[in-house]
């Protein structure tokens, strides 16, 4: 193995395994006042039973030379019962801008129900990833003889050789095989590694939002990938935070240097593209496809909260899915008889999901850092110091 390859592989790994990843400030800790009681991870893994695993790959630097790199991606995995359950769950999907894909869709439409892992990664790796998570499924001889499993992307071209496909059969497989229960790490990690949201540096993010009803008490929980909008248009809290951050922090095009300090980034006529986003939305609430479809519409409200206005270039799809009713089989022959939740008190699990993914969102912004890729493209992460000094000012500020 090459010392670049080896390089590349540590990287790789150590980002997908380390404990500390998860660590680490968020939206509330830099005095983001956000609505809602979040469960004790904020993060998506709140809802029983959920695993997530990622893996980041990061090497190079300086101009782009295809299939060489600059490398900025990875692959995210979701497992909605985790590695060892082979039960479907009830799931729905909706969009709100479809510039973009995600398999498996037309399949979870007409039946109501998802099996396996859901996986985000960038534009042109969705078909090895999609092959990588059927071979996963045949070789732990889950029920079913053919499998539409659900991929979805973001577009990393701006900082990343997206072009030279980096992502690998073994990556996705490799997210799989470490995804576990507990705290997500956030920011320029997994499918996120290499995303720009609001023009500045995005990527994965997760909350939650626990949700009592007069029927009891539910974990609502969101994982977002955040690759959309525009940085004049970022607000917080209702504070015009992009307007007055964006002259100096519009992304920029540096000279490639070996050195491990830039020179001066001076913007150049390349700007990221408006982006997508891909939302995935558990509950433990016993919905079924029908509620949860409803459910998935949701996060185009929080984008919108940030000052999104879903444009025509954005490719933003999200799903929902319910780990209720763990006794739905994907060969089942006969009659069931499931939990169902009631519709008119949907309202709380809509504003749940859409709290959450507002949350994630910031969430995936706080976490990511300045991250210079191919070209010397550089892409600034949100300066927190200058956003808690802004809500303060305009008296939004939280603790």
């Amino acid at each position: 193995m090459n010392r670049r390859k080896l390089a590349l592989l540590f990287v790789c790994l150590f980002a997908a395994s380390s404990p500390a990843l998860a660590e680490g400030p968020r939206a509330r800790d830099i005095g983001i006042p956000l609505a809602g009681k979040p469960g004790a991870l904020n993060a998506i893994t709140d809802v029983a039973g959920i695993e997530i695993g990622q893996v980041t790959l990061i090497g190079g630097e300086g101009a782009l030379q295809r299939g060489k790199g600059p490398v900025r991606t990875g692959v995210t995995a979701i497992i909605p019962r985790g590695k060892d359950s082979t039960a479907p769950v009830y799931a729905g999907w909706e969009t709100s801008n479809a510039a973009g894909e995600m398999t498996g869709t037309i399949w979870l439409e007409e039946r109501g129900y998802l099996d396996g892992p859901i996986m985000i990664t960038n534009t042109h790796s969705v078909g090895v990833v999609r092959d990588a998570v059927v071979g996963w499924i045949v070789d732990k001889k889950w029920p079913g003889s053919w499998f539409t499993p659900m991929v979805a992307e973001t577009y990393d071209g701006f900082l990343n050789d997206t072009d030279g496909f980096h992502v690998k059969r073994e990556h996705a497989l490799d997210a799989l095989q470490i995804a576990k229960s507990g705290p997500v790490a956030e920011g320029s990690v997994g499918g996120g590694t290499g995303m720009v949201c609001f023009g500045f540096k995005g990527g994965i993010g997760t909350s939650s939002r626990i949700v009592t009803t007069t029927v009891g008490q539910y974990t609502v929980g969101v994982l977002v990938q955040c690759n959309f909008g525009l940085q004049a248009d970022l607000r917080i809290a209702g504070a015009q935070v992009g307007q007055e951050l964006k002259g100096r922090y519009a992304a920029c095009r540096s000279q490639p240097s070996g050195i491990e300090k830039l020179p001066e980034c001076k913007p150049g006529a390349e700007k990221p593209g408006d982006g997508s986003m891909i939302a995935v939305i558990a509950t433990d609430a016993p919905l079924l496809p029908h509620q949860l479809k409803r459910l998935a519409k949701r996060p185009a409200h929080a984008m919108g909260r940030l000052g999104d206005i879903g444009r025509e270039s954005s490719g933003d799809i999200f799903v929902a899915f319910s780990t209720a009713n763990p006794q739905l089989h994907s060969q089942q022959m006969d009659n069931i008889s499931v939990a169902a939740y009631p519709n008119p008190l949907l309202n709380s699990i809509f504003e749940g999901a859409v709290q959450a993914t507002e949350e994630a969102i910031l969430n995936a912004m706080v976490a990511a850092k300045t991250m210079t890729g191919r070209d010397g493209h550089r892409v600034y992460g949100l300066p927190h110091d200058e956003v808690r000094a802004i809500l303060k000012r305009e008296g939004k500020a939280g603790r």
